[in-house]
């Protein structure tokens, strides 16, 4: 299993709603580095979500339940899409804060590559930062 980092803001589309919609098609990656993180998802991996741009928090985890296809919002075939459905809320939110103040996850793709709208996580950094949120 692969662990991942999903980038949303909250005002276009929030853990909350991701939750009624019971899934979602994370379409729109326009970087190719995030492009190539979603080819190489596979069905069963687990995502942070990511709140960006205001909240600046990890607040729930995601399940890929579908694996790349075709973006369908573009015709253009370099795109990507892959399906996720929500997995489990974090018990306390994990502040981009917290995470910069925490040693063993100084080289997050998240830190290092700020920008990136998907990114890796290694199962060192999503098993640190599960344990933050549960304390």
């Amino acid at each position: 299993m692969n662990y991942w980092l999903i980038k949303s803001e909250p005002y276009k589309y929030s853990w909350e709603q991701f939750n009624k919609d019971k899934k979602a098609v994370w379409d729109g990656v326009r970087n190719y580095a995030a492009r190539n993180n979603l080819r190489s998802m596979k069905k069963g991996d687990l995502a942070f979500f990511y709140h960006s741009n205001e909240g600046l928090c990890i607040v729930g985890i995601a399940k890929v339940v579908k694996e790349h296809y075709q973006d369908p919002t573009t015709d253009e075939t370099a795109w990507l899409a892959v399906d996720f459905a929500p997995y489990k809320a974090l018990k306390k939110p994990i502040t981009l804060t917290d995470i910069k103040a925490s040693p063993p996850l100084k080289n997050m793709q998240l830190l290092r590559l700020a920008r990136l709208s998907v990114s890796g996580v290694t199962k060192e950094e999503f098993d640190f930062i599960l344990k933050m949120s549960e304390q």
